[in-house]
């Protein structure tokens, strides 16, 4: 069986009070690099391909292990989601996180 996986943005969050306080830009607001709905299909050797300007290196290293998981047939998140084919996860941006839905996708040959 091959496994394909899907990356959704499903928020992007920005904490004003926090840029403020902490930012050498406090006006920086949400995340440029991604759009809410935005979706990407991976298959196999794409998951090497991704930081190729396609995707955040931050936001890449934070989800980038269920993706793996995902398109090795794991489970990615067994007993922590209602489906054990699917992960929710936000980027490291602790002012302007981006939330992501993963989803494996099982394909029969």
């Amino acid at each position: 069986m091959e496994h394909k996986c899907k990356i959704t943005v499903l928020r992007k969050e920005c904490y004003q009070d926090l840029q403020e306080q902490y930012l050498a830009d406090p006006r920086s607001g949400k995340c440029p690099f991604f759009e809410e709905g935005q979706e990407f299909l991976l298959e196999g050797n794409d998951f090497f391909r991704m930081l190729h300007g396609k995707f955040c290196s931050e936001a890449w290293d934070a989800i980038s292990r269920y993706v793996y998981a995902a398109l090795q047939g794991g489970s990615i998140m067994k007993g922590w989601t209602n489906d054990e084919k699917m992960m929710i996860a936000c980027c490291n941006d602790g002012t302007r996180p981006v939330i992501f839905k993963i989803e494996r996708i099982d394909v029969e040959e």
